[in-house]
């Protein structure tokens, strides 16, 4: 049986694609026999006649670009979807005789009422999350979209790519990988996780790093992510999947929230360290990172 599936704080991209996988699997091909909006906007205003252009609609896949789900509509429009800091959908049963809103919170702001006995109610209490609706041929030109940078598992993510994008930049490395207009989806814990199986500070400086280092970089990037959307991504909070399970990605991390603890490269006797750069925490083992 589908349960809540919260998913965690500021999720990254593991985290997101997990849940728009989850998310296809349920909705993909399913009607929408009718939306509520309980309050008419999120970080920005929903987009007008949101309930009635997505009503009795069918959603034929749900994909994943940078930290954004796009929910293709049959009727040519694509949802865009941002969970922000606190969005979480979950699934509760539902049946024709029963008000929409009949399981819904004080934070509970959309109810998709599906087809297959289900309900998606979106929750959202800090409203940070978006949604928007526009047609699919203009999805990748939304200003949201359009800025994006390189996905990690497309072709054009290779060290050739990243060699050229950190060439002419002279700040730290971790900022750079968090910058959403150069690699789409990175986040701070896949990012510390990944500079550590690398071997590189995240202080080091972009246009400092040798072509072979960035060759590694990328690898370990790859295999970070890889590892943390097979655990189903990193609870920190509360994060789930529809059956219930908990992402698990946590128990594996060697560096993020580690600060205090020894460096578990058993070949280095330092400890990890904790710094912050442009507002974001920063882990690392200052005698094995360079």
């Amino acid at each position: 049986m589908l349960q809540d599936f919260p998913i965690a704080l500021m999720p990254e991209l593991p985290e997101v694609e997990t849940i728009a996988r989850q998310l296809c699997r349920v909705f993909a091909h399913q009607k929408i026999v009718s939306v509520l909006l309980r309050r008419s906007n999120l970080r920005r205003p929903f987009p007008q006649q949101m309930a009635e252009r997505i009503a009795g609609n069918r959603i034929d896949t749900i994909r994943r670009r940078g930290k954004y789900m796009l929910a293709s509509l049959s009727s040519g429009e694509t949802l865009i979807i941002h969970l922000g800091m606190s969005g979480i959908f979950r699934f509760v049963p539902s049946n024709s005789d029963q008000d929409p809103t009949f399981m819904c919170g004080p934070h509970d702001h959309v109810v998709f009422v599906l087809e297959n006995t289900w309900q998606a109610i979106y929750r959202d209490p800090r409203r940070f999350g978006l949604m928007d609706l526009v047609p699919s041929a203009e999805a990748n030109s939304h200003p949201l979209i359009a800025s994006l940078g390189v996905e990690p598992f497309s072709a054009n993510f290779d060290a050739d790519y990243l060699a050229g994008a950190l060439r002419d930049r002279q700040g730290p490395i971790k900022s750079a990988l968090l910058d959403q207009r150069l690699i789409a989806g990175l986040g701070n814990i896949y990012a510390c996780e990944s500079l550590w199986r690398a071997g590189i500070s995240p202080r080091r400086r972009c246009n400092r790093i040798a072509f072979h280092r960035i060759v590694r970089l990328v690898d370990c990037i790859h295999a970070v992510l890889r590892e943390a959307i097979a655990a189903g991504g990193s609870t920190l909070r509360d994060h789930k999947l529809p059956d219930g399970a908990r992402g698990y990605f946590q128990h594996h991390f060697q560096v993020y929230a580690q600060d205090g603890k020894p460096c578990p490269s058993p070949k280095c006797s330092g400890k990890i360290t904790k710094i912050v750069q442009s507002g974001r925490s920063s882990f690392y083992c200052r005698l094995c990172q360079r």
